[in-house]
C-alpha cells in the first residue's frame, strides 16, 4: 500500500464502523487523509474519537452532511481519492422512515459524485452492500446476481449503485462500486447480530441472549479484511470504471450457528431466546448471501484473510475492554 504514500484521500462517512478502520488503514500507509464525519451537537466524530491519537492527529476530520452539495464540493477540493462510505444503514429503521434513505443514500450519494467530477478527483470507490442482491437465487453469488429490494435500504443502495454506474457511462468518472458482505468487528453497533449478541453474552445484567431468526445463512467478512479491500480498489490498475465488485469470503454459517460460536468463544450457556421483535417483515427477510470474489481478486490480488472464529475471538476482545471501562450502559448496550 505504499501508493498511498502522500496522496491526499477524502474519506465520507469516516466516522461509521467500517469508514473509522479505513481511515486506520490509510493513514497507517502513509496518505494525507481527510474525514468527514456527520455533524452532531455532541461535539461527537463517532468511532473516529476511538483512535489512537497518533493516528487522529494524522487525520484532518471535517464535520458535515454529503446531502449538503456545496459542502461536498469543498470537501472534495484537491483530493486524489474519494472512498465514499456515508450512507444511511439501519434495514429496520428504513421501515419507519424511508425517504431519509432516499435522501442520504441516493441524494447524498448524487453530491459526491457530482463534486468528484467538478473537481477532477482521480477515483471514487462508492460502498455498495450485499442487501442489494436480496436472498440468493444462485450460490455464490456473483456480480450479475439480480438486484432485489427488499427492504427500503436496499432499494436506496440499489438507487445509489446505479447513479455510480451513470456517472462512469455518462461523464467518464473513474467510479467503481465494492459490495462488502456482511461486516463485522470491533465498532459495530447493536445493530447488527454479532454485536448484538457478543453483548448479550458477556454483560451480566443479561440473562438471556435474545436474536431474531437463526435461519438465515451470512458470509460474515471481519472489518480489517473490508478495509483492506477499499484500499486495493483504490490503487489497483485493474479496477474497471462503472464496474462491481463483491467483497465477501466465500463461506456462510447460519445465524444460529453464528451464535453457537459466540457463546462457545465467549464461555457463556445463557439461554437463546429468539424473539418475534428482531425478526424483519417475513417477505422482506434475505434468507441467503454468499459472495463470489473473484473478480475482486483478479483485479487487486484482494482476499479474505481472517477466520470466522479468529474475528469474532477478535471482537470478544474488544467488547470485554469495552464493558470493563464501563462504556456500555449494563443491559442495554448504550454507549457512553
Amino acid at each position: 500500500m505504499s501508493g498511498y504514500r502522500g496522496r491526499k484521500v477524502a474519506v465520507t462517512g469516516a466516522d461509521g464502523f467500517i469508514g473509522s478502520h479505513v481511515v486506520e488503514a490509510l493513514v497507517a500507509a502513509g496518505a494525507s487523509v481527510q474525514a468527514l464525519a456527520c455533524y452532531n451537537s455532541f461535539d461527537s466524530a463517532g468511532w473516529l474519537d476511538d483512535l489512537s491519537a497518533d493516528v487522529r492527529k494524522s487525520v484532518s476530520i471535517i464535520r458535515g452532511d454529503i446531502r449538503d452539495a456545496g459542502q461536498m464540493q469543498r470537501f472534495l477540493s484537491g483530493a486524489d481519492t474519494c472512498f465514499h462510505l456515508a450512507a444511511l444503514i439501519a434495514i429496520p429503521f428504513s421501515y419507519d422512515a424511508p425517504s431519509s434513505y432516499v435522501d442520504v443514500n441516493v441524494r447524498g450519494t448524487l453530491n459526491v459524485l457530482e463534486a468528484a467530477r467538478s473537481n477532477g478527483t482521480r477515483r471514487v470507490i462508492h460502498t455498495s452492500t450485499s442487501e442489494v442482491y436480496g436472498t440468493a437465487l444462485v450460490e455464490p453469488m456473483d456480480e450479475t446476481h439480480p438486484l432485489q429490494g427488499q427492504s427500503p435500504y436496499s432499494a436506496s443502495k440499489i438507487g445509489a449503485d446505479m447513479m455510480a454506474e451513470a456517472y462512469a457511462r455518462s461523464f467518464g468518472l473513474e467510479v467503481m462500486t465494492l459490495r462488502p458482505f456482511n461486516t463485522f468487528g470491533p465498532r459495530q453497533s447493536e445493530r447488527a447480530v454479532i454485536g448484538s449478541t457478543i453483548r448479550q453474552a458477556l454483560d451480566p445484567a443479561c440473562t438471556v441472549i435474545e436474536i431474531g431468526d437463526r435461519t438465515p445463512r451470512r458470509d460474515f467478512t471481519f472489518v480489517e479484511d473490508t478495509a483492506a479491500a477499499f484500499l486495493a480498489m483504490g490503487l489497483s490498475d485493474k479496477v474497471e470504471a462503472g464496474q462491481v465488485y463483491n467483497g465477501g469470503t466465500g463461506r456462510s454459517v447460519t445465524i444460529g450457528e453464528t451464535v453457537d460460536a459466540i457463546a462457545r468463544l465467549s464461555g457463556t450457556n445463557k439461554p437463546v431466546v429468539e424473539k418475534a421483535d428482531r425478526m424483519r417483515p417475513p417477505n422482506s427477510e434475505v434468507r441467503a448471501l454468499i459472495a463470489r470474489h473473484d473478480k475482486l481478486t483478479a483485479a487487486t490480488g484482494w482476499m479474505p484473510e481472517t477466520s470466522l472464529e479468529a474475528g469474532i475471538g477478535r471482537t470478544i476482545d474488544w467488547w470485554r475492554a469495552r464493558i470493563a471501562a464501563g462504556r456500555v450502559r449494563s443491559g442495554s448496550g448504550y454507549m457512553v
